[in-house]
């Protein structure tokens, strides 16, 4: 195990080991890491950990490097950047696998399709699983199928004690409980997870609307229509953004299934109902997993600056979630930015597993602000800002996946929820070694804080 220190004269190297694999290029270069690795087994990391123990350092640690606000990125840390430390193994049979935490969604299921095998992991292809999981796993069909979290079996984990446990709901069943869930907020290091995945989907088929933004509360409106009839094999997603034709406003819907009888007759009702005026349309197209990635990948492209806000929405004929984000999807501060909307049922409905991942909205609304130019920084945060306010004043709070603490509080879990994450923190790291960047106070509805612990004052002296 080798650590590049901060103090070194190789800034080059420190540099390349500190960024490396981190998504969004508004990076926060007002914090900086004591030291960095690469480890490549749990060996080294554990390595790390004792490193940092011993002189008094906390520990970050970095997966697939796509959190907006760089949670790796911490003062007085030893960050352990997970990008060179992938396995995979898979069980066929069982039809499980098991996979180290920076493995991508698309790493995972091109291993998985020569088995005929799928896993519903990030949308976005570069996605690590670490982060992912940990966070819940907004993954395909995720209204539908559920939390990518929920086919979590069992994890691996290196505590903040430097001990490595195995954890699922018999075993140290706190933090498999935390784990799926708790995101920057788990008080260790999971090294593996050990997953239940699906069947593959042999016929993956779409269909678009796009709309001029004078068309948008029409079709917006249709779009929701929809959501009770579609069936559990079928995703919809309603998305502002800009393309050839200018400013415009889609519904995409994807069917993944065992044939192309299968798909006609899931996209057919919306065909049928779908509004006049678009832009332009297709109906039931072919796709596969690499053209859903690479379409993903497109809209969030590399060597951009992100920021972006989001929050969960209960049905109320007495709020009017059109009216309430049509400022936010029509009046984007730059051509590279996107929102979307996706609804959440049946699973907003269900009841859900024991575990850290609790807010249930029928409704989810996001915007990801993308610029390229660091002078248009203070303009589009400034906008998100102002135009989130609005719209998420209804919310019940918001996906700890693609927030930002630096913006506003938020409420991620439910009341009790966060309490007793908080009693785990305490257990199992009480010295709040394992830094996630997350705040030191998180609001709770009632007024009320729940604490997490401010790190006591480390030594600033290496041994």
């Amino acid at each position: 195990m080798h650590i590049i220190w901060n103090d070194t004269s190789d800034t080059r190297a420190y540099d390349e080991v500190c960024w490396a694999n981190v998504f969004n290029l508004r990076r926060p270069k007002h914090r900086r890491p004591r030291g960095v690795t690469k480890p490549r087994c749990d060996e080294d990391i554990l390595a790390a950990v004792e490193r940092a123990i011993q002189l008094g350092l906390r520990i970050a640690v970095r997966s697939g490097g796509h959190s907006f606000e760089a949670w790796s990125i911490q003062d007085n840390a030893i960050m352990v950047n997970l990008c060179e430390y992938k396995q995979v193994k898979v069980d066929t049979a069982r039809r499980t696998a098991t996979a180290t935490s920076s493995v991508t969604s698309i790493e995972l299921n091109e291993i998985l399709a020569q088995d005929n095998l799928f896993f519903p992991g990030g949308h976005c292809p570069d996605v690590g699983l670490g982060g992912f999981l940990l966070q819940g796993g907004m993954g395909w069909n995720c209204g539908n199928w559920g939390w990518a979290c929920e086919l979590v079996q069992g994890i691996d984990v290196i505590t903040a004690e430097g001990k490595p446990v195995y954890c699922d709901i018999t075993q140290n069943s706190d933090l498999f409980w935390a784990a799926r869930g708790a995101g920057p907020a788990f008080p260790g290091i999971v090294t593996r997870f050990h997953l239940r995945v699906m069947p593959c989907p042999q016929s993956i088929y779409s269909s678009c609307y796009i709309f001029p933004h004078a068309l948008y509360a029409t079709a917006f409106r249709w779009a929701i229509t929809l959501v009770d009839d579609l069936d559990t094999d079928t995703e919809l997603t309603a998305k502002a953004y800009h393309q050839d034709l200018g400013p415009c406003f889609s519904i995409i819907i994807t069917t993944f299934k065992h044939n192309f009888q299968d798909a006609m007759q899931a996209l057919q009702p919306a065909h049928e109902s779908r509004p006049a005026g678009t832009l332009s349309e297709w109906f039931c197209s072919p796709e596969s997993m690499s053209s859903l990635y690479a379409a993903l990948a497109s809209i969030n492209p590399e060597g951009h600056r992100y920021s972006t806000d989001n929050g969960f929405f209960h049905d109320d004929p007495n709020i009017d979630l059109v009216s309430n984000f049509e400022e936010a999807f029509l009046t984007l501060p730059h051509e590279s930015s996107y929102a979307f909307w996706a609804p959440m049922r049946p699973w907003s409905r269900r009841n859900i597993a024991e575990m850290a991942l609790s807010l249930q909205g029928d409704h989810y609304f996001a915007v990801y602000t993308i610029w390229e130019d660091e002078k248009d920084d203070q303009r589009c945060q400034e906008w998100l800002r102002r135009t989130m306010k609005r719209a998420l004043k209804t919310s019940i709070g918001s996906y700890i996946g693609d927030s930002e603490f630096s913006h506003r509080d938020a409420r991620y879990w439910r009341d009790q929820n966060t309490e007793r994450l908080m009693e785990i923190r305490r257990k199992w790291d009480p010295q709040s070694r394992i830094a996630g960047g997350y705040p030191s106070t998180l609001a709770l509805p009632n007024g009320r804080a729940s604490v997490i612990e401010e790190p006591s004052r480390l030594d600033d002296e290496h041994m």
